[in-house]
This record gives structure tokens, sequence and C-alpha cells, in this order.
């Protein structure tokens, strides 16, 4: 073989060999970025950051609050006092400004407040979207978000249009430091028990369906929530409804029927009868109640925005009182609807595990109501938790900043534990 025969093939080699070499580092790459890491690359939820960032609440006052959600009366009685305590408040208070001028360093921000950035296979597989809508009580909203933060989940936020022009930006500045948070494309006026509730959560439906994350199930929220468990179990409990919904609805009461007997429409802010009457409800559906909080699989929100039944449906309680605790419901027992249950199986669920929330005239609530909703003291803790709901209703930090914490840390000693099963 002649001299220039073999310096071609040597030369032809090099290209080669640059050529695999190249193929290889591609694929490397790919590996590294967008196929799920093995246990040891993934790792599992940062036990130092969990443990760091429940270090740095200022002010605990000799919290115990592992014996205040046991209910020890002892412990009890000093989380009700710095509850109640005006300088304890004032100092551990985050104001609007704090946050928007936290969020002005993204990374500081998410590090300071404890932000979770890694998650168990089991949870990777199976992702949440969120619809929260706010309007007021920034800190509310931002201890919530900590708190069901999970870099695979989506997160819709709908602030309403009326609110106060600094809770605005505090909110848009913390979804803006998150990939997977986002402000929804068409915020709305909300008015209590209008229709516009509704359509608040209609509109995160629709964005969510249009990232690129393939959720299963969705959870609506609003920004006095709190969860009662940790992703990982959150996760569990939705894999085992098996694609079911888990929705309330039972047979509207005879003392409630005037929700639906007439119309109604916002005056002034506030839900007023038009004294017109009503028509029945379309399809010869039987018209049920519920709450306005729902989980639903990803099937049954597509049929909500696409399924011209439920169209109909819309359009007819628009201008019933508190539509959403009437559609949701009556929609869960549609044949066809992905997630519901037949209208023929004459099985109601009095309860889901959506949302806990202690009414007027239920168990005893140890804080006040608002709506006739219970506003959670820290003395409600334990009987909260004795309950098997994802999510409880409501919660104030300016009221009781103490309960808030005390679950805040009963969900990091949870995620303590998994982290140190493995996920087992």
């Amino acid at each position: 073989m002649g001299f220039g025969m073999t310096r071609l093939i040597k030369v032809n080699s090099r290209k080669l060999l640059r050529v695999i070499i190249r193929v290889a580092l591609v694929i490397a790459f790919w590996r590294v970025f967008f196929i799920k890491k093995p246990d040891k690359w993934l790792k599992k939820p940062d036990k130092e950051q969990l443990e760091a960032s429940s270090a740095s609440w200022e002010g605990k006052g000799g919290l115990n609050c592992r014996a205040v959600v046991l209910g020890d009366p002892d412990s009890q009685k000093t989380a009700q006092w710095l509850a109640q305590n005006r300088d304890y408040r004032r100092k551990v208070k985050l104001t609007d400004e704090y946050y928007i001028n936290a969020t002005q360093d993204c990374r500081d921000f998410r590090l300071t407040r404890g932000y979770a950035t890694l998650a168990f296979h089991e949870e990777m597989d199976f992702p949440l979207a969120y619809s929260i809508v706010a309007h007021h009580k920034v800190e509310n909203f931002e201890r919530l978000l900590r708190a069901i933060y999970a870099p695979q989940n989506v997160y819709c936020v709908h602030v309403d249009t009326k609110a106060n022009t600094t809770v605005a930006a505090a909110i848009a500045n913390i979804a803006s430091c998150f990939p997977n948070v986002f402000m929804v494309s068409q915020p709305v006026k909300v008015v209590y028990a209008s229709w516009m509730r509704v359509q608040a959560d209609l509109n995160c439906m629709s964005d969510l369906l249009h990232v690129s994350t393939e959720w299963k199930y969705f959870i609506n929220l609003c920004g006095q929530d709190f969860p009662m468990k940790t992703n990982l179990e959150m996760v569990r409990d939705l894999k085992a409804l098996e694609g079911e919904n888990s929705i309330q609805f039972k047979p509207i009461s005879k003392n409630q029927t005037w929700r639906v007997e007439t119309t109604w429409a916002p005056v002034n802010g506030h839900m007023q009868s038009t004294g017109k009457a009503r028509g029945p409800a379309p399809l010869d559906l039987s018209v049920l109640k519920g709450s306005a909080y729902i989980v639903a699989c990803r099937g049954y929100i597509n049929s909500v925005l696409t399924d011209s039944r439920i169209h109909e449906l819309m359009e007819w309680c628009k201008d019933t009182y508190s539509p959403d605790e009437i559609l949701w419901a009556t929609t869960q027992q549609m044949p066809g609807v992905p997630g519901s249950i037949s209208a023929t199986s004459h099985v109601y669920q009095a309860d889901s595990i959506a949302r806990l929330v202690l009414w007027t005239g239920r168990s005893k609530c140890h804080g006040h109501f608002v709506r006739e909703v219970c506003v959670f003291n820290v003395a409600d803790l334990p009987w909260i938790l004795s309950h098997h709901h994802l999510f409880a209703n409501k919660f104030d930090v300016e009221s009781d900043s103490v309960a808030v914490y005390c679950l805040e840390e009963y969900l990091r000693e949870k995620r303590l534990a998994e982290i140190e099963s493995d996920g087992k």
C-alpha cells in the first residue's frame, strides 16, 4: 500500500474517531440532563437542606412542635401564647416588600427559603398539577407554595385582578423564580360564590394542559390552604385512586336548594338573587352538591374543557350561587367523563381527600370563623392531623403563624423520615 493511501486512511481514521467522540459526548450529555438519573445520581432529597430551612426560622421561642401536634397541654399553651403575642408576631412576619426584594436574587431566595430541589423516582414518575387562586396574604401563599413545591410538578397561579398591586407584584416575583411555576395567562376579577371563581380555575386548567409536563392529577387550591401530607404521601394516595377522581358529591339538601332555584348575579362585589326562577338542569341531570375543591385525573380536566355536555351544564351553572360546588359534583355522575362514577351506581361521595374544612356547628374551632369556615389556630392541629385529607382550609399567618410553622415542622420530620428510609 502506498504512502498516500496510508496517509489517507490515517486522516479518515482520525475524522472517524472525532465523530465517535462527539457522538459519545452527545449521548453522555443527553443521559445526564434528559434521562432520569439513577438513585445514587438523583440522590435522595437533601436532608441537610431540610434541616437548615427549619433552623433558619427566627424566633421559635422554645416551641416543641412535635408535642404541639400531639396535643401536649403545656406545649399547646406555649404555642398559643406565642401566636397571640404581638411582638412575636411582628418579629416573624414577612411583608410583601420582603418578598419583592428577596426575589431579586432568585437563587438566594430559593436557598434561603428552603425549596425542594430533588425528588424520588416515584415522585418524578407521577407529577402533579396545581391551580392556586390568591388575592391577598402573600406570606400565606408563599409558605403554601414552599410546602407543596417539587421540581417535577407544575403550578399555575391566579391572582385576582382586584388584588393590591404589591400583592400582585410579590406573587408574580415569587412565581418568576421557578421554571415550573407560572402566572395564569388570563386572570379574572373574582367575586365570592360567583362564576368567576370557577373561571379562574378553568383558565389555569387550560394553561396546565398546554405545558410539556405529562402530569397525572390536578388539585385546585386557594392561598389559605395548607398540606397535611408530603408530596410522596400525596402521590401514593393518588395512585391508589387508580385513575378515579376524588370529588365530593351528594344530593342537594332541601335547605340548600335556594342556590339553584333562582338566578344569582354579583352586585357591588356580593352575590344577590334576582328572584327570577330557574329551569331544570340540562340533559336530565340530577343536580348534586359538593365542594369547590377537587382532586381530578388529567382526562377529567381535558373533558371539562372539551366536552359539549359539560359546557352545557356550565352555562346552566353560571347564574347559580357558588356554581363550583354544583358543577364539579354534578359532572362526577356524568357517563363517559374520565374518573367519574356512573349515575346508575347510586353511590355518593360525601367526602373527598381534597380538603378538610371545619364548618360552623361541627367540631370545636379554636380559631375564628370567616364565612362559616374555621380559620384554624395551633390548638386545632391534633384534630386536623387525625384526618385523611391532603389539605386543610383555612390558615392565616397574620392571626396564627405558629399553626403554620408547626405544620411545616411536622411535614419536614415526615420528609426526613422518608429520606432515611430511602422513600420506602
